[in-house]
């Protein structure tokens, strides 16, 4: 398996090593035939090339098995028309990575919540209200005069449809239950059309349940029932918020796996962003995308039916899981003694010690 890995800005590099770690220690005891190339994206190749993400980046993507990135800056770059182009947006647009799936699961020990948190979040990826991806020319954000300002949601049936059979398709693997959250009493047209397009796909999981939950209040049911959720399929923005409100109930955003899902194409990313301000103190906590690497093994083990990929996968989890459990192991922000290197190097050293 040949996985190209773009470490990003910030934290990136540094939890991206920890990540590394971790798929050699597998790739060691498992003989899982990785093979991994590494290339700057984002401020480092900025300076170097002048473009945030080189071509020869693009052009490597559909080449590979699968791309580990780094979280990015993206909030610092120049404009576009200078070399400042979003990685993260433009790999989800450009390859139609339109379904953002993203665990959570609570921690006993981590978690404020009173009762169990497991689901996952499937977003939509590629449009709804974020202007720099909606749109094939420009931004879908305007403004006609100095003292207003537009954005234009963009709903699909298309991508509506996608995103819901691959929430559906991860039920039935599941608890068996999607919930679409949505706004459709206020978004009447473009939310309805959301639903109207999940019923659909509704209608061909007769094994899996369909629920419907207005988004304020699915904000408020993960706090106080997080145990009715299964599977959520939601839209863009709403997914991006929910999905960070379910992690931090779950114990940190620092915890949460994430893998961007086309039909070609997989990037795993983590959930958080690139931390400028403890970049370099070796402080970071990577559980974040050493869960989403394991999950790109997972979808690769299930697209090419290879079961060692699977094997690693779940070793990974389990280790991950070992090592929080141990309070001083963990990183700074749970409040634990760990360096990222050292984290890390704890994962491995439990994935190789598994039976």
């Amino acid at each position: 398996m040949r996985i190209l890995v773009l470490p990003g800005d910030g934290i990136g590099p540094e939890i991206t090593e920890a990540t590394l770690a971790v798929l050699h220690q597998a790739d060691r005891t498992l003989g899982l035939g990785l093979t991994f190339e590494q290339q700057d994206i984002g401020l480092a190749s900025l300076k170097a090339s002048g473009s945030t993400l080189p071509p020869a980046v693009m052009a490597r993507v559909p080449q590979v098995d699968g791309v580990i990135l780094g979280p990015v800056s993206h909030y610092e770059y120049p404009p576009r028309s200078e070399g400042g182009i979003n990685p993260s947006a433009e790999l989800r647009t450009a390859f139609e990575l339109y379904a953002n799936i993203r665990p959570c699961r609570a921690r006993p020990d981590l978690t404020i919540l009173r009762k169990r948190m497991d689901l996952v979040i499937v977003r939509e990826n590629t449009e709804g209200f974020y202007a720099d991806r909606n749109m094939l020319s420009g931004p879908a954000e305007f403004m006609p005069d100095a003292d207003s300002a537009f954005a234009i949601r963009k709903i699909t049936a298309r991508a509506s449809s996608r995103v819901a059979r691959a929430a559906f398709e991860l039920a039935q693997r599941r608890r068996r239950k999607v919930t679409a959250v949505h706004k459709a009493n206020v978004l009447k047209l473009t939310d309805g059309l959301f639903l109207r397009e999940v019923r659909k796909v509704a209608a061909e999981f007769p094994d899996v349940a369909l629920d419907e939950v207005i988004v304020d209040a699915a904000a408020a049911l993960l706090i106080r029932q997080p145990d009715r959720f299964d599977v959520i399929v939601t839209t863009n923005m709403f997914g991006d918020i929910l999905s960070d409100e379910a992690s931090e109930l779950s114990g940190s955003l620092g915890l949460g796996g994430s893998i961007n899902v086309g039909e070609q194409v997989c990037v795993a990313q983590a959930q958080h962003g690139s931390a400028p301000d403890i970049a370099g103190q070796g402080i970071a906590n990577p559980t974040s995308l050493i869960l989403s690497a394991a999950m790109l093994l997972a979808w690769r083990g299930r697209r090419d039916g290879k079961a060692r990929l699977l094997t690693a996968a779940e070793r990974i989890e389990a280790a991950v899981e070992q090592v929080l459990g141990d309070p001083r192991a963990r990183t700074a922000d749970l409040a634990g003694e760990a360096s990222t290197e050292a984290f890390g190097r704890a994962v491995a050293a439990a994935v190789a010690s598994q039976p």
